[in-house]
């Protein structure tokens, strides 16, 4: 049930907290342990959700990087298209002369 406490044990602690705290008492300790169990789960859920999402943006951000890095060495290799200078044809003299 907790682990490697079993009933018996359980038992013992439960009598050994009633002698001590006496039977009002026990009940208002109960829900403030519960409370504070409650408040320890919430917060350790809270911050492995943060450091999920952080991981998965970093995760995005190196990609992303990466497609970047990927693209200017692309752009980089290829050769630019050759430019074709625009000469404006004259019309040919032909010599009927001959």
């Amino acid at each position: 049930m907790f682990g490697s406490l079993g009933m018996p044990e359980l038992i013992v602690i439960f009598v050994i907290a009633l002698i001590i705290f006496g039977p009002r008492k026990l009940p208002e300790l109960g829900r403030s342990l519960g409370k504070s169990l409650a408040e320890f789960k919430k917060a350790s859920n809270e911050l492995r959700n943060t450091l999920e999402e952080e991981i998965r943006i970093d995760e995005q951000r190196t990609v992303e990087e990466k497609r970047a890095a990927e693209t200017a060495k692309t752009t980089t290799e290829t050769p630019a298209a050759p430019t074709v200078a625009h000469v404006h044809d004259e019309p040919m003299k032909v010599d009927h002369s001959a």
